[in-house]
Order: structure tokens, then sequence, then C-alpha cells
């Protein structure tokens, strides 16, 4: 069973030795947190027992062994979403940041609009800048290519 106090049951533990003990209400709340404590601690002993007695071979319940493969089986097909999300998120801001990136003036920080491709404030070029000769990434003001050395035109 879950905390009943919404998971702040061990906050609100240490927020009781300010609070009167001869509440009513605090002696609730410890009292339901005390519970709370041990009734996890039952279901997780409780775990640990079926645990040891799987791995030894001595379960036998078939049909509960049956619905614990298929939760496993669940469990390990959520794990792969929860990676996809997880991975679509940072492909998601790898691309926000590459298009901050891409409006940021690197000689003079400002910010430009999306579609514009030279500095609103100072001219500079915008954007990635590609070596003409090989397609290598330059850094801005890039005079020679650091792959193949060609000349960059200003």
């Amino acid at each position: 069973m879950s905390d009943l106090f919404g998971g702040l049951g061990g906050l609100m533990k240490g927020f009781s030795g300010f609070m009167p003990q001869d509440d009513p209400d605090v002696a609730l709340m410890m009292a339901g947190s005390e519970v709370s404590d041990l009734q996890k601690q039952e279901n997780d002993l409780y775990a640990q027992i079926g645990k040891q007695a799987l791995a030894q071979g001595r379960v036998q319940f078939p049909e509960l062994e049956k619905k614990l493969h298929l939760v496993q089986e669940n469990l390990s097909a959520a794990q792969g979403k929860l990676q996809n999300a997880q991975a679509g998120k940072r492909e998601k801001n790898c691309a926000r940041r590459a298009e901050e990136e891409a409006r940021l003036c690197p000689s003079c920080n400002n910010m430009n609009p999306e579609g514009v491709k030279f500095c609103q404030e100072c001219g500079a070029r915008l954007g990635a800048q590609k070596c003409a000769q090989c397609g290598a990434s330059l850094s801005p003001g890039t005079r020679f290519c650091g792959e193949c050395g060609a000349r960059q035109e200003g």
C-alpha cells in the first residue's frame, strides 16, 4: 500500500516534532505514517520471499507464475517505450537548441527571428557555415577549412 499522505509521510513525520504532541491530528498523522511504513516493509518482505522461492524453484502457483511472466513482458515493453520517449525528448531538445543556435548571431549574440540569414543587429552571416570545397562544418569567421585547407570566402 502506498503512503497514506501521498508520499509526504516522511516529510510530515519530520515536521511532527514541531507540532503539539497532544493534538489528535498529529497523533492520527503519526499513526497513519507508521502503518504505511510497516505495510511497505511487509510488502517488500513478501516480494523478497516470493523472489527467493521462485529462484529456488519452489513455486507451487503456476497461474501466478504465468501472470508474473506476463507482467515482466509488459514491464520490458513499457521500459522500451520509456527509453524511446526519453530519446525523442532528447532529439527534440537538440533540434530546438540547433534552431536557436542558427538564429543566434556569432558576432554580437543577438537572437534573430526565424528565417533570416544575416543578423538584424550587426549584419553577420547566421547559421552553421560549411566548407564550399568539402562540406565540413566551420566555426564563424574561419578563413581556411580545417579538413581540406580550402580558403573560405568571407
